[in-house]
């Protein structure tokens, strides 16, 4: 759990500083007051990076360089156009950690309304949940996808060399073998994730993984010089969502859709506390607005469980709270 949170120039706040109590927390206030802003900067103290944020220095208040997140022994610092300084500092009690090192200090769930397009959207947004799932509950898994990252990059460039200037294959060797190696926990790590999800019946996952081997890489070598991409691994894996065995993106009512992804996320917040024994923090951004009475129940029966932050433009949406610990916050 996190008991404040300051903000220095991020966004739209100049300075500001939130108290948070352990139990059910509502942030109230109208539409374009920074609500979203206050979960994004949880959010970016939880993985390092921002979930809102095409470039991060957006983050930094306008006409300023340096914004400030911090909360309980964690820090981040952004800068824009400051002389010798990161763009980026990850501070763990003043002492500054690698991203690897920073990652899962507090861990999140957030809920929010374009959540949807998990569903009716493209894969590299599935597989992003997945990494920031696993991200938040194995490090050897943020190094494997870190490096797996960088190892498709580079062998993009080489692909294009040897297409480009008809250098050896052998410079795709090294490579190979880094992103084989990687790409198989990575994987498996995924299998074992949607594993997870599809024991609690509620939602069920169908993966579909690329897998990456020596077989395949040789299997497609020509057609990947040709594009100078490299066309199998976890970087293009997917999933469906099945409901009586049919992908509900392309049979599933707005309803049905929107009921799956509920349940996707209470799976996410289950699998996070029994991997780590840690409860995440439950961020849900004015979610209640999109949700019918069946789904706001569903949603109410696990608040008292959790630390938990809601934001909310309009008090009628929200349904009745039955708690003794709310903290009413108004920005």
């Amino acid at each position: 759990m996190i008991k404040t949170l300051s903000l220095n120039h991020f966004r739209n706040f100049k300075e500001k500083k939130l108290e948070f109590s352990e139990g059910i927390n509502v942030i109230n206030a109208e539409n374009a007051t920074g609500k979203t802003n206050i979960l994004e900067a949880i959010v970016f103290l939880a993985l390092g990076k921002s979930f809102k944020a095409r470039v991060e220095s957006e983050c930094i208040k306008y006409n300023e360089q340096i914004a400030r997140i911090s909360t309980d022994g964690l820090e981040i610092v952004l800068t824009k156009d400051v002389e010798g300084w990161p763009k980026k500092r990850l501070l763990v009690n003043g002492v500054s950690k690698r991203l690897i090192d920073f990652v899962g200090n507090i861990k999140t769930v957030l809920f929010a309304p374009q959540d949807l397009e998990l569903v009716t959207d493209g894969p590299s947004l599935r597989r992003n949940f997945l990494d920031t799932v696993l991200s938040q509950v194995d490090r050897e898994y943020k190094r494997a996808l870190g490096s797996y990252e960088k190892g498709i990059r580079q062998r993009n460039r080489l692909l294009l060399r040897i297409r480009e200037e008809n250098i050896s294959r052998n410079n795709l060797l090294f490579w190979n073998q880094l992103l084989i190696k990687n790409g198989d926990y990575i994987s498996k790590a995924r299998e074992n994730l949607i594993g997870y999800i599809n024991s609690l019946e509620n939602c069920h996952l169908q993966y579909d993984p690329s897998i990456i081997s020596e077989g395949r890489l040789d299997q497609y070598k020509e057609a990947e010089v040709a594009s100078a991409t490299t066309l199998v691994g976890p970087h293009r894996d997917d999933f469906i969502f099945l409901k009586d065995g049919r992908n509900i993106s392309s049979f599933g009512s707005r309803g049905q859709q929107r009921m799956e992804v509920l349940y996707l996320k209470l799976a996410e917040l289950s699998y996070i506390e029994d991997v780590t024994k840690i409860k995440p923090i439950l961020l849900l951004d004015d979610i209640f607005s999109e949700l019918d009475h069946m789904h706001r129940e569903i949603v109410m029966n696990t608040l008292n469980n959790y630390q938990v932050i809601i934001t909310s433009a309009d008090e009628h949406n929200m349904p009745r709270i039955k708690s003794s610990s709310i903290n009413i916050i108004k920005l």
